[in-house]
C-alpha cells in the first residue's frame, strides 16, 4: 500500500459518526455574511453596495489581480451591507450581507439533474470558466484553481492526481462527495486533463473508504474513463499535497519557491474537481458546498450541502444543538481546524466541516516540559525539528528561523498531536512561519523597488 516516505501518525479516524450519512440539502439561511477573502491571495473587491438586488449565482466581488477568486451571491436577495464583521476566530473582515428574498437563479446556470459529459471548450476556455466561476481548492488550502491550472512556463504537466484522501479525523465530505456525485467527479477529471493536456490522471484515497473506491472504479469501468484509483495506506497527513505526490509518483516537492508543478503533478481536491464539473458543464458558480457537522456527543452528526454565507450556528442546530457543559467548535478537524469563538461566522468555500468537542475532548492536556523525546521530529512529514522552531519562534530568532526550513511547515499538527509534553507546538509553528513568510515578503518588495 503506497504512502509518503517520511513522518505521519495514526490518530483514530472518528468517521463513523457520519461517513454513512447521506448528504442533505440544508435549508436556505434569511441572511448571509460573506467574506471578501475565502482564499489565498489578494481578498476580492465588491462590487455591489447597500440597496443592490442580487439573484443566485451573480458576481458580487472580483478578484484582485492574479492570485484571487471572483465571489458569487448564494442567494437571491437585497444588500444590506458591506462592512467589517466578526468572523469565527474574531478577527474583523470585510462581507458582504444579503438578506434573502426567494430563490431566483442567474438564467444561464444549469440546475437540471442530467450529466453534461461531453466538453467542447479548449484549455484557455476551460481555465476561463472556472476563474469565472471563482473555484479555489476545498479540501481547506483554497488556493485559486485557475492559478493551478496556469503551467508556468519552462514547466510541464505530466501527472493530474485528484485527493481523495481526506485524512483529517472525523471529516467525511469528501467521502460522501466521491459516492453521491462519482460521475460528476469523473467527467470533472476529464475536463481538468484537457485543460492540463496531461494523459495521466489519479484519484488517491485512502483504503478506510473502500465503498468509495469500489463505486469509483465501477463508473470507471463502465464508462470507459481514462483515470485510475489509487488505495493508500491510511496515515495521517496522507491527503498533503506534497505527501500525495510523493506516494503516487514517488517524486519529492522541492522546498520553497518550489511548487508541485515543479515535478510535473497538478493536485485538485475532489470536491473541487466536482466543482470544476459545476463551472464548467452547468455555469454554476461556487456558492455551496458539502460540510459535515460532527462530533462524538452531537445527536444528530450530518453531512450538508450548504450555502455559502450560511452561519455556522445553524448547523450545529441541525445536528442537534451543542451538548451541555464545556465546548469546542473548530472549523475543520482536530489536526488542522481552528478553535471558533464566534459560531453565527459563516461557512466559506475552504469550510470542509465543523467539529464540535465537549467535556474532557474540549480541554488542552496540561502543559509539561519538553523531555527532548525527539517523537515531535519522528512525526514530522517535512523533517523539521519542530522542538527547535518553537524554541526559535519564543526567542524571536527569525533568520535562524528561516534557516531551519520554517516554510517548509505544512501545519499538519503531527508535531502537537506526537508531543507527551502536550506542548503547542502547532501553535508557535504557526506564529513563527507566518512572522518568517512577512518578513520575506517585505524583503522582496523592498528588492522590487530598488
Amino acid at each position: 500500500m503506497k504512502t509518503f516516505p517520511i513522518g505521519g501518525v495514526h490518530p483514530s479516524d472518528n468517521k463513523q459518526w457520519s461517513n454513512t450519512k447521506p448528504i442533505e440539502v440544508l435549508e436556505l439561511p434569511d441572511v448571509v455574511n460573506i467574506p471578501l477573502g475565502q482564499h489565498i491571495g489578494a481578498p476580492a473587491t465588491a462590487k455591489v453596495a447597500k440597496g443592490d438586488k442580487v439573484l443566485t449565482g451573480q458576481l458580487i466581488a472580483e478578484a484582485t489581480g492574479f492570485m484571487s477568486a471572483n465571489i458569487h451571491s448564494p442567494i437571491s436577495g437585497t444588500v444590506t451591507a458591506v462592512d467589517m464583521q466578526v468572523n469565527g476566530q474574531g478577527l474583523r473582515q470585510m462581507m458582504i450581507t444579503i438578506k434573502r428574498e426567494g430563490d431566483e437563479w442567474m438564467p444561464e446556470i444549469d440546475r437540471t439533474p442530467e450529466i453534461k459529459r461531453e466538453c467542447e471548450l479548449d484549455s484557455a476556455a476551460i481555465i476561463a470558466k472556472i476563474k469565472d466561476a471563482g473555484i479555489v481548492g476545498m479540501g481547506g488550502a483554497t488556493f485559486p484553481t485557475h492559478v493551478k491550472l496556469s503551467v508556468p512556463n519552462g514547466c510541464k504537466a505530466e501527472y493530474l492526481i485528484i485527493n481523495g484522501v481526506e485524512c483529517e479525523p472525523y471529516l467525511t465530505s469528501d467521502h460522501r462527495t466521491m459516492l453521491e456525485r462519482g460521475e460528476e467527479l469523473l467527467v470533472g477529471v476529464e475536463i481538468l486533463k484537457k485543460a492540463l493536456g496531461v494523459e495521466k490522471a489519479v484519484i488517491g484515497v485512502e483504503n478506510n473508504k473502500p465503498d468509495a473506491i469500489a463505486h469509483l472504479n465501477g463508473l470507471i469501468k463502465k464508462g470507459k474513463y481514462a483515470v485510475a484509483v489509487e488505495p493508500l495506506k491510511v496515515q495521517y497527513p496522507q491527503g498533503g499535497e506534497k505527501q500525495l505526490i510523493a506516494a503516487i509518483t514517488g517524486r519529492e516537492v522541492p522546498p520553497p519557491p518550489g511548487l508541485p508543478i515543479h515535478v510535473g503533478a497538478v493536485v485538485c481536491n475532489a470536491s473541487t474537481t466536482v466543482a470544476v464539473y459545476d463551472a464548467v458543464q452547468k455555469n454554476k458558480p461556487l456558492i455551496e458546498r458539502v460540510v459535515t457537522i460532527t462530533g462524538k456527543e452531537l445527536k444528530q452528526p450530518r453531512n450538508l450541502l450548504t450555502r455559502m454565507g450560511t452561519p455556522i450556528s445553524t448547523l450545529v442546530e441541525m445536528a442537534g444543538g451543542l451538548p451541555e457543559g464545556d465546548v469546542k467548535v473548530v472549523n475543520g478537524g482536530p489536526m488542522m481546524g481552528r478553535p471558533m469563538i464566534n459560531i453565527d461566522s459563516p461557512v466559506t468555500k475552504g469550510c470542509s466541516g465543523v467539529t464540535v468537542y465537549s467535556g474532557k475532548e474540549a480541554h488542552r492536556v496540561e502543559v509539561e516540559s519538553c523531555i527532548k523525546c525527539a517523537k515531535c521530529v519522528s512525526a514530522c512529514p517535512m523533517g523539521l525539528e519542530p522542538y527547535l522552531i518553537i524554541r526559535l519562534t519564543q526567542k524571536q530568532m527569525w533568520e535562524q528561523l528561516e534557516a531551519e526550513y520554517i516554510t517548509n511547515c505544512i501545519e499538519c499538527g503531527c508535531c502537537q498531536y506526537s508531543c507527551p509534553a502536550g506542548l503547542s507546538l502547532l501553535d508557535y509553528v504557526r506564529l513563527g512561519k507566518s512572522t518568517v513568510m512577512g518578513i520575506i515578503r517585505a524583503r522582496a518588495a523592498a528588492n522590487a523597488a530598488k
